[in-house]
């Protein structure tokens, strides 16, 4: 893959003891240069991350860009993802890279919620695309793609790992997100101080 082939990653930054979960978008290219970054944030336990990741995407406005890579499908406590919206405000393939084995999110889906809540999460969970692994550096991560097939999917995450199993637009993104946690609370501080 080409050096300056950019791609999106879009991690968070979830503290069970807060209400908002803290979403970092990461441009970065193929030779791991940064090249932009952008917040927002969605409700933890809520419906709105895949609104903030498309807001994220208009914010950001890079034609430039070749791929969103999405570092989780459930952030903020089950504020699931629509992956096809977002690959619809996109225009580019979406690809969604977890790190953890799992049997699936309905077991969970069903202990954490009930009634219109639970139907509407599990709606968007059963249509998120099918979910493989794949073998990156020696570890194994979880992808699933829109707008691209298997082959160029698993090239894309390869190309953006140069070490380790977490492709650096996502890695870049979850540790912007946390600065961006941190930088936060330390203004709510300072504002509970002053008063």
């Amino acid at each position: 893959m080409k050096p300056g082939v950019r791609a999106l990653g879009i991690a968070e930054s979830f503290r069970r003891d807060a209400d908002r979960s803290t979403l970092a978008g990461a441009v970065v290219r193929a030779d791991r240069v940064v090249d932009g970054l952008a917040y927002r944030r969605c409700t933890v336990g809520g419906t709105d991350a895949t609104d903030a990741v498309r807001e994220l995407i208009d914010e950001l406005g890079r034609p430039d860009v070749q791929y969103v890579l999405l570092g989780a499908v459930a952030p903020a406590w089950y504020n699931l993802l629509d992956c096809t919206r977002i690959h619809e405000a996109a225009d580019r393939p979406v690809i969604a890279v977890t790190f953890e084995v799992s049997d699936g999110l309905e077991a969970g889906l069903r202990d954490a919620f009930s009634g219109s809540d639970l139907e509407e999460r599990l709606a968007t969970y059963r249509s998120l695309p099918d979910r493989r692994d794949l073998s990156v550096n020696d570890e194994t991560v979880y992808v699933r793609q829109l707008g691209c097939d298997e082959d160029e999917a698993a090239e894309v995450v390869r190309a953006f790992t140069p070490e380790g199993g977490r492709p650096e637009p996502i890695r870049v993104a979850s540790a912007a997100a946390r600065a961006g946690d941190s930088y936060a609370d330390a203004l709510e501080t300072e504002e509970e101080d002053s008063t």
